[in-house]
């Protein structure tokens, strides 16, 4: 096989980042990467760029070792026809990895990159664990570079419950019973497909944190004080939260008034339909039949009665580090909150939080706003039962954000947190939120735009969520910006710490 540092002269990309000192170090990296690899794909120049890095990795200086590595493990992983000989070129250096991890710490931010690379190669799995047991790592890095060693076992295989780390999940009996009745159905095709997408976003969330510790040092863990802690939800309640809201509902069906019933649901006064009221949310969304796709394994997830306080402890911190870059923790909660106080300034009328998940932000709008002001509005259920829990006097009402249940500008401020991203037709989203809003509301939002290096956006684009098997699109800052000018909304900020995008917007008065 030929040897990219002298093939077309030994003017390679690879021969040049083998020699980059460390200031150009980066440069190196990125012509290298564009030359062999391209969104996922390998190039006809990856394997011998692999062969090239692999003999090199024992003696290349650390500020290109880490760099490689990630390379290397983005050659492991790569599609296309290229990618059988990179990886066989890859799996090469497997003794060499593993005797670098010999002379590692576990909080060295080289190890992240060598467990990266070493966690493609399930066919050397007791192999690469007698090494990596001997590290001590922490308990979500040795769950993941474990489960993503281990071979699909059948339908005994935990499905959706694995990322960022399988150690982060501690499911009861209850929820792991029906783990596997869900499984149970799926057929081995489906199951197989199911289980290697968790692996890619196991080797995603892996790659993303070794490609930044690599660049910036261990990264740090931010802990979210206000996250809801498990605790009963409380007793059903009456109609009371939901209908002190009624002049501005409407049902989905013919756009009358939903009224609370004697026997606790509400009905509409124009065309009679019924929708439960049980657990204190209104729940809008029409009797259809689902059409989801039974592999996908985040919407499963979504019916866990615990989604919430998973969402809050596990889902949504992992999230915020692998979309939005915040492996540092730049980005707090504490700043969230203070985005979201300083810059909701609604009108007069109710303050709807859209795609309020488990309540951890319709808690802060209730001290921004008073909570008697305040809808919560989501699609799942089990996260406003989670919800009620948190902040058992506001409005819950279950509606899809496509299309919001409210009367043409008769709310005075919406707010949609991290949560754009995952919606099916963004756009639509925020044109709704502006249809109900009144002259002078406020919309204030955070999501995430595509990273600006291309490896950070391979990474972003790992995460599977429900309609999305082949990874969540991101914006541009203008594609997100667009949303809000196109739907009639004057934009007043928009903030971009990291990958973050926070935006407040304002209808004309």
């Amino acid at each position: 096989m030929a040897d990219a540092t002298t093939h077309r002269g030994g003017d390679t990309p690879a021969h040049s980042f083998l020699t980059a000192g460390p200031r150009a170090a980066g440069p190196a990296l990125a012509r290298l990467t564009a030359a062999v690899w391209a969104d996922g794909l390998a190039t006809a120049e990856a394997a011998p760029a692999a062969a090239v890095l692999v003999r090199a990795l024992e003696r290349l200086p650390e500020h290109l070792l880490g760099r490689a590595l990630v390379l290397l493990g983005l050659l492991a992983e790569a599609d296309g026809p290229g990618a059988p000989d990179a990886y066989r070129e890859v799996r090469k250096g497997l003794g060499a990895c593993l005797r670098l991890l010999e002379r590692s710490r576990g909080d060295d931010p080289l190890v992240h990159a060598l467990l990266y690379v070493v966690s493609h190669f399930p066919e050397d799995r007791e192999r690469i664990l007698d090494r990596v047991d001997a590290l001590g790592l922490a308990a979500d890095v040795s769950s993941r570079i474990r489960r993503c060693l281990r071979p699909l076992a059948g339908a005994d295989a935990v499905i959706g419950r694995v990322w960022p780390s399988p150690a982060e999940w501690d499911l009861t009996d209850a929820e792991r019973e029906q783990d596997r009745q869900w499984v149970a159905g799926l057929g081995p095709a489906r199951l197989a497909a199911a289980y290697d997408g968790d692996t890619r976003m196991l080797l995603g969330y892996a790659g993303a944190l070794a490609h930044w510790a690599v660049r910036h040092g261990t990264p740090r863990q931010v802990h979210d004080a206000r996250a809801p802690r498990p605790s009963p939800y409380p007793s059903p309640a009456g109609p009371a939260a939901w209908s002190r809201h009624a002049a501005v509902l409407r049902c989905p069906c013919c756009g009358g008034r939903p009224s609370p019933a004697a026997d606790g649901h509400a009905t509409c006064a124009a065309c009679s339909t019924r929708y439960p009221a049980g657990h204190g949310i209104l729940d809008l969304t029409a009797p259809v039949e689902a059409d989801a796709d039974p592999a996908d394994v985040l919407r499963n997830a979504a019916t866990l009665a615990s989604v919430g306080h998973y969402y809050e402890t596990v889902l949504r911190p992992g999230f915020l580090r692998l979309m939005g870059g915040n492996w540092s923790g730049a980005v707090t909660p504490a700043d969230e909150d203070a985005y979201i106080a300083a810059h909701t300034r609604p009108a007069d009328g109710p303050v709807l939080d859209l795609a309020a998940g488990a309540g951890r932000w319709t808690g802060m709008l209730a001290e921004a706003v008073g909570v008697r002001r305040l809808i919560a509005l989501d699609l799942n259920p089990s996260m406003l039962r989670r919800l009620r829990g948190a902040v058992p006097e506001a409005a819950a009402v279950r509606a899809d954000a496509l299309s919001l249940p409210f009367d043409d500008g008769s709310l005075g401020a919406v707010n949609c947190w991290n949560a754009l991203q995952a919606m099916p037709d963004p756009a639509a989203v925020v044109a709704e939120a502006a249809r109900c809003l009144r002259p002078l509301g406020t919309l204030t939002l955070m999501t995430f735009r595509a990273a600006d290096d291309p490896v950070d956006r391979y990474f972003q684009r790992s995460f599977r969520g429900p309609g999305f098997p082949d990874g969540m699109p991101l914006g541009d800052l203008s594609d997100i910006t667009a949303w809000v000018t196109d739907a009639g909304l004057d934009l007043l900020d928009a903030s971009t710490p990291g990958n973050f995008v926070m935006i407040t917007a304002r209808r004309p008065g």
